[in-house]
């Protein structure tokens, strides 16, 4: 399962292996400065916009993976196991790649505090 961690200034989204294979993508860095939302959402589905490209996704079991692109928007990086409650990050133009990030976390709690926490 992915998890969150701050490294100085910047937010690491660290994958597993299996996690970096479905999403055809490595560990994500964002600067701590550009985010400027965290929240926990009980609905994942709800969440997915746009095409996965690239990625993988399953239905049954919810299983996303990798990045989801929208016309005009910016895109967002997801690793969603299940249906359980996913974290958002929202960020801002600093974060070049992506406007948000969605992740299943172990702890969403513990997730949201160390993000929302001054550093």
């Amino acid at each position: 399962m992915a998890e969150i961690e701050l490294d100085g200034d910047d937010v690491v989204l660290h994958l597993s292996r299996l996690e970096k294979l479905g999403a055809l993508h490595g560990d994500v860095r964002v600067p701590r400065a550009a985010v400027t939302g965290v929240r926990v959402a009980s609905k994942p589905l709800r969440e997915l916009r746009g095409l996965r490209m690239p990625g993988t996704a399953w239905p049954k079991p919810l299983v996303a993976l990798g990045t989801w692109r929208r016309r005009h928007a910016r895109r967002d990086f997801v690793v969603i196991h299940g249906r359980a409650q996913v974290l958002v990050v929202e960020l801002d133009e600093r974060s070049p790649r992506f406007g948000r990030l969605l992740f299943s976390a172990a702890d969403v709690d513990e997730s949201t505090r160390s993000l929302t926490t001054p550093g």
